[in-house]
C-alpha cells in the first residue's frame, strides 16, 4: 500500500472508526435492533474529537447530546410502553399534528440560538449550516427514540446538507458517511412505514 494512503489513515483512523461505527448504527436502527444505542454511543464519543479538531463546535457539542440520546433511547426502547395489557415493545407511530407544531418551533428556536453562539464565540467557518445540521439532528434524534416515523424525513434534510459541508471542510470519510446516512434515511422510511401497516393488520 502506497505510504501516503498509510499515513492517511493513520492520520484519520479515529474519523474512519466512527464512520465505520456510524454505518453500523445507522444500520441497526433501520431494523430497530437495541444495539444501535451501542452504536450511537461510541460513534459519538469519537465524533466529539473529530468536530473539534474540525471546528464544527455545534456538532461537537452534538455529539455531547447523543451520548445522552443514546443511553435515553436504549432505556425507552428496553422498558417499551405501558399499555392495560402491561408493558409491550415499543412501535412505530405517526408524529401528531400538535407535537409537528412543538418540534418545529423547538428546531427553528434552537437553529437561531445556536447561529447566534456559533458568530459570537467561535470561529466556525459554517455557522448558519452547522447550526442548522444540529438543531434539526437534535429533534430527530429524540423522535428516533420514540420511534416517530417521521424522523426519517428530518434525516434526508439534514444529511444533505451534512454532506455539503463536509465535502468543503475535507472530511471525506465523513462525507462518504452521510452518503450511506441518506440512502439508509430512504430506507428507513420505507421499512419502518412496512412495520407501522403490519402493525395495523394484525
Amino acid at each position: 500500500m502506497n505510504s501516503i494512503v498509510i499515513d492517511w489513515f493513520i492520520l484519520n483512523w479515529v474519523e474512519i472508526l466512527g464512520t465505520l461505527l456510524g454505518i453500523g448504527y445507522v444500520l441497526l436502527s433501520v431494523k430497530q435492533n437495541i444495539l444501535t444505542w451501542a452504536l450511537g454511543l461510541a460513534t459519538s464519543l469519537l465524533y466529539i474529537y473529530v468536530f473539534y479538531v474540525s471546528k464544527f463546535y455545534a456538532d461537537m457539542a452534538l455529539q455531547f447530546y447523543y451520548v445522552w440520546i443514546s443511553i435515553y433511547g436504549w432505556i425507552i426502547w428496553t422498558k417499551g410502553k405501558q399499555t392495560s395489557h402491561g408493558r409491550e415493545k415499543l412501535q412505530v407511530t405517526n408524529v401528531s399534528q400538535k407535537l409537528v407544531v412543538h418540534l418545529a418551533a423547538i428546531s427553528i428556536l434552537l437553529w437561531l440560538a445556536i447561529y447566534i453562539v456559533l458568530i459570537n464565540f467561535t470561529d466556525s467557518p459554517v455557522p448558519l449550516g452547522d447550526a442548522f445540521t444540529t438543531a434539526f439532528s437534535i429533534v430527530a434524534t429524540w423522535m428516533l427514540a420514540r420511534k416517530i416515523i417521521e424522523h426519517w424525513l428530518i434525516w434526508i434534510v439534514v444529511d444533505i446538507v451534512s454532506i455539503g459541508l463536509y465535502i468543503y471542510k475535507g472530511l471525506y470519510p465523513t462525507t462518504v458517511l452521510f452518503v450511506v446516512y441518506t440512502s439508509v434515511a430512504v430506507w428507513g422510511y420505507i421499512e419502518w412505514r412496512k412495520d407501522m401497516l403490519n402493525e395495523t393488520t394484525n
